[in-house]
């Protein structure tokens, strides 16, 4: 399906053949049909690299044989003698994740639904369910003399010495019985007077009374009935010392309006609603955090009404009442006892020697996250570590949840990441004095890590080298020199062996997808290549190693890009700009691309003669606080200046036509290339946006409002960042492209921009529908016709006629 200059048809566009590619053996020139296929063709890396438990064998899948789907290899230690672990073998095997003891010669894990218990020496494992019903969550109690799980989301403990089963919690939906008193007065009255009267009455009520007392002490000690209503139970927690349970109750909006997107090509003939997601400003869930004592038997609230910051008002809305005049000024409103915010909680995390718990406090508006001591006999918060950031927190080790976070080996403090240094860094806080101190620190993000199984060093990945390397490191557990195990440049995927003499990893260059490689444990060691999953047909074309470069934008920034130049440069010739999807991802790196597609893709623009930039603009992973933050109320703002900026170098340095600039991308990068088209008419000549976000009140709530806040507060921000507004400016081409069933930005954000455009009046747009398509495309065709498309595009606007 088609849409073409106000009028909705159907064709079949005429694509214009491939031309001449430089520098390359013959046959083997890329086309946009050879590009496009199954990925297969490429040949199918290595993933999902685990290691046995007695550190003899690596386990990963992979698919060298180019079959249906991946199957499970083995290797041992000398890297040689690849098998494919028959089924039989791989059913035994114990699931990756687990739970082990201190001494860790026991692991606890989940599989199929059930628990087991592995002794990791001899490789027996006990299975400790089997149940219809799901358990999960298996962990060992301080004593390791039981393990703890969950089965419909009430709490277990499974003696290991005489395997006797035990309720430790009783979560019940809906509200508690009434208590069977009589209420109302006139019966009451009524049931006074029989039992007052007569005497048979009286006895008989007695004898009942006497019978229920009787049954209830009989009765076995059961855990307390704690109803939930229609809430949903979740983080359920024992206590080392087996006395308290902390659990949260999560509440799903009544009112909340979710997005409906139909799917017209369904095997029933029908069309059918794919029920999606709300809207960003919408109702959203809450939490409540809970404690139960079971010596007590009592349940009580955690409430962080006394934790700093609880009551801050964002500082955008102090910006608006000031300019309002609502508030007297912006310091009376900050001190201002507002509501108290609305937040969730995470943990409790125990130390190793049971006597200390910390939890992570996030606000609902991702403004402030705080890591707090508990007291779990009282409730009682105590500060640890606030940090505050006025746009939202994130970055590596952080993320949106509880982020990373661990016991030192001292069991009096705990490191976690922070951005307090404007940079992902490893951070220790003693729970007893609050002292802080940095572990990491530098220009560079920490991401990745774990404790040595002796604790006395962190291994970690971190951008050290260059923002476009991820490389391994070892570093004492209370700082210092920080020891980088590899070395080839690129990024790696280590995992670590149980004994830690030696690292299994994945490693890709920019030209070069993953392949498993296996390496002693120690600084300056050679790393020895398992896998080699390229096909001939790959390998036969010179995959270009793109130029990783920075330049500065306007505003003194430094800004990162693949550069990808034609062998034989050409003056004033054509240029293609490439926007990543996602907004906060790195693709200015030195690894393979997830975006392998288009990486192939400018290979072939640049075998047609174009230069090609991917820039790692405002909002970009890898590059710190400032340059996540830097599209805070103003998408469309610095990450597109920072293509304005790449434009004027691709002119100003490397020979290219001011006139014959394109751009394009998916997603986010559909959303940059509308704001280009759009907002920039005179420095793009044409553009393609895919899968874009057209107008930002219609995306999702977690995303977009920790960048743009909500709609309803702060509408200057949607209405300065959603293309729609600015549609009005458009000058040169225009593809858009777009997925029926995107269950992520939704179809119905390009219908909306179809009809802007038609009551513009704009003739040089064009929009490709595909009626099978998600966000992600799956299919080879839809792939080889949109990449044409976009092909076609460029080809007639980026070059003399």
């Amino acid at each position: 399906m088609f849409f073409k200059k106000k009028a909705i048809v159907v064709a079949v566009l005429s694509m214009v053949a491939a031309g001449s590619v430089q520098a390359q053996t013959p046959g083997t020139a890329l086309t946009i049909e050879k590009i496009m296929r199954d990925p297969k063709w490429i040949g199918t890396s290595p993933g999902n690299v685990f290691w046995s438990e007695d550190s003899k064998n690596v386990y990963f899948s992979w698919n060298p044989e180019g079959n249906r789907n991946d199957s499970l290899y083995v290797v041992g230690t000398d890297g040689k003698n690849i098998k494919k672990v028959p089924a039989t073998e791989r059913r035994k095997l114990p699931a990756q994740n687990g739970v082990y003891n201190r001494a860790e010669t026991r692991k606890v894990y989940e599989k199929n639904g059930d628990i087991y218990l592995l002794d990791v020496k001899s490789g027996k494992a006990t299975r400790v369910t089997n149940t219809v019903e799901r358990e999960s969550n298996p962990a060992f109690t301080h004593d390791e003399q039981e393990i703890t799980f969950l089965r419909d989301n009430n709490l277990y403990q499974w003696r290991i010495a005489n395997g006797q089963l035990a309720q430790l919690t009783d979560f019940r939906k809906g509200r508690k019985p009434a208590d069977g008193e009589e209420k109302d007065p006139q019966r009451v009255w009524l049931r006074n007077q029989q039992t007052g009267l007569l005497q048979i009455v009286k006895e008989r009520e007695a004898d009942k009374a006497a019978f229920r007392k009787q049954q209830k002490a009989d009765a076995p000690v059961r855990p307390l009935e704690i109803y939930v209503d229609d809430k949903i139970v979740s983080g359920v927690t024992l206590s080392p010392e087996e006395r308290y349970v902390t659990y949260s109750l999560i509440s799903r909006p009544k009112n909340a309006k979710v997005a409906i997107v139909p799917d017209f090509v369904t095997s029933s003939g029908y069309t059918e609603d794919l029920n999606t997601r709300t809207k960003v400003g919408d109702a959203q869930s809450t939490s409540e955090f809970f404690v139960y004592d079971i010596y007590r038997d009592t349940t009580f609230a955690v409430t962080m009404k006394n934790v700093e910051g609880i009551y801050d008002v964002p500082a955008y809305v102090l910006e608006q009442n000031k300019k309002a005049s609502i508030a007297k000024d912006a310091a009376d409103s900050k001190t201002k006892k507002a509501e108290m915010r609305t937040t969730t909680l995470y943990g409790p995390y125990w130390s190793e020697n049971g006597k200390h718990a910390v939890v992570v406090a996030r606000a609902a508006d991702n403004k402030d996250r705080w890591i707090l001591s508990l007291d779990p006999a009282t409730g009682n918060l105590n500060l640890l570590d606030r940090q505050h950031d006025d746009a939202w927190i994130n970055g590596p080790g952080i993320s949106y949840g509880a982020g990373d976070i661990g016991w030192m080996p001292d069991n009096e403090s705990v490191w976690f990441h922070s951005e307090e240094s404007g940079y992902s860094h490893l951070y220790a806080v003693n729970v007893k004095t609050g002292n802080k101190k940095a572990l990491t620190s530098g220009k560079f993000e920490v991401s990745d890590v774990q404790l040595s199984r002796d604790k006395k060093h962190f291994y970690f990945t971190a951008n050290k080298v260059h923002p476009g390397e991820r490389h391994f490191y070892k570093m004492p557990v209370n700082g210092g020199e920080m020891v980088q195990l590899t070395t080839m440049p690129g990024a790696y995927e280590v995992a670590l062996s149980p004994d830690e003499k030696m690292l299994a990893f994945r490693y890709s260059y920019s030209n070069k997808p993953w392949e498993l490689y296996l390496m002693n444990n120690k600084k300056g060691a050679k790393p020895r290549q398992v896998t080699n999953s390229l096909t001939e047909e790959f390998k036969a074309y010179n995959w270009r190693e793109p130029e990783v470069i920075s330049f500065k934008a306007q505003d003194g920034a430094d800004v990162y890009a693949r550069l990808y130049q034609p062998a034989t440069k050409k003056a004033n010739g054509p240029a293609v700009i490439f926007v990543h999807g996602a907004g906060y991802l790195q693709n200015a790196h030195k690894w393979w691309s997830s975006y392998f597609r288009e990486y192939m893709f400018h290979n072939f623009l640049v075998d047609q003669g174009y230069t090609v930039l991917d820039i790692d603009y405002r909002g970009s992973a890898g590059y710190g606080r400032d340059v996540r933050t830097g599209i805070y109320q103003f998408m469309g703002g610095k990450d597109l200046s920072d293509h304005v900026d790449g434009a004027k170098l691709l002119v100003d340095k490397y020979n290219v036509d001011p006139k014959k600039i394109g751009i394009y991308g998916g997603s986010y990068g559909g959303f940059i290339t509308l704001m280009a088209m759009f907002t920039e008419p005179d420095i793009f000549a044409a553009g393609a946006a895919l899968r874009s976000v057209t107008d930002w009140a219609h995306y999702n709530h977690g995303y977009t409002s920790n960048i743009l806040n909500t709609p309803q507060t702060d509408s200057l921000a949607y209405a300065k960042s959603s293309p729609i507004y600015y549609a009005e400016g458009l000058k040169g081409a225009l593809l858009i492209c777009h997925g029926m069933v995107d269950t992520n930005v939704h179809f119905q954000d390009v219908v909306r921009l179809t009809q802007r455009l038609i009551e513009l009046g704009k003739d040089n747009w064009e929009l490709a529908v595909y009626p099978v398509e998600d966000h992600g495309f799956t299919e080879p065709a839809s792939w080889t016709d949109e990449y044409k498309r976009i092909y076609k595009l460029f080809e007639e606007n980026l070059k003399d006629k």
